[in-house]
């Protein structure tokens, strides 16, 4: 393990360690996640998602950053991801359970709110498939749009208010890498089986799990956005 390794690891174990050790900090964040869910979802995922994305470019490279990445445009459109990814929870959460019912698969929507039963699987599992199969590749793409402006720009924040010619940047999209690893395998092997130990959790935890995710995220796509260049 190299010296920024090692750093990077540090810097990790002193922003996390408090909230393990420190019961009035966890409260806060709780207190925060509860009646703040959409800011804490943008500070979360502009964290942890940015934090993968330096992961996957530290394998692929060998290093957390390099000219044109845009650690600050990242984090800021991570942020705002989140906010979008929370409220995709909170409308596949409360509908696909009553796609289930209309079915004919008769109390999932109770089921979600109780304790783990073979019901709520299913429900969780019902939850997980409709999102990832919807709107998380129109999420993923729209990640590898703002990602290619990032570096079109450089890096530099303009790309955050330079507009997007979405028609170019469609058409430029190394489709055999978007569909043949990042839908066509990550969504089924991956995506679907971890949402749905997501929507297993308790409701104040679905949201911190997924941004934890969101670190797994970040490698997958930026070992894609890599790969997509070759």
């Amino acid at each position: 393990m190299k010296k920024k390794d090692l750093l990077v690891t540090g810097i990790v174990a002193i922003v996390l360690l408090p909230f393990f050790l420190c019961d009035s900090l966890y409260s806060f964040y709780a207190e925060m996640n509860m009646h703040n869910t959409y800011i804490t979802a943008f500070i979360k995922f502009a964290v942890l998602a940015t934090f993968g994305e330096m992961l996957g470019l530290r394998i692929k490279t060998g290093n957390y950053s390099e000219l044109g990445f845009g650690v600050m445009p990242r984090a800021i459109i991570w942020g705002f991801l989140g906010i979008w990814i929370v409220a995709a929870f909170k409308v596949f959460s409360t509908g696909a359970p009553l796609v289930a019912e209309s079915i004919g698969v008769e109390g999932i929507a109770a089921a979600m709110k109780g304790s783990f039963s073979i019901q709520k699987l299913f429900g969780a599992f019902m939850i997980s498939l409709m999102m990832n199969t919807t709107f998380a590749p129109v999420f993923m793409t729209l990640h590898k749009i703002t990602d290619a402006n990032i570096l079109k720009h450089n890096g530099s924040l303009r790309a955050l208010i330079s507009p997007i010619n979405f028609s170019e940047a469609l058409s430029s999209i190394n489709w055999k890498i978007q569909w043949g690893l990042v839908f066509k395998k990550t969504i089924p092997l991956f995506w679907v089986p971890m949402h749905t130990i997501t929507f297993l959790l308790p409701a104040e935890f679905q949201i911190l799990f997924a941004a934890i995710l969101g670190v797994a995220l970040g490698v997958i796509l930026s070992i894609a956005s890599v790969l997509s260049r070759k």
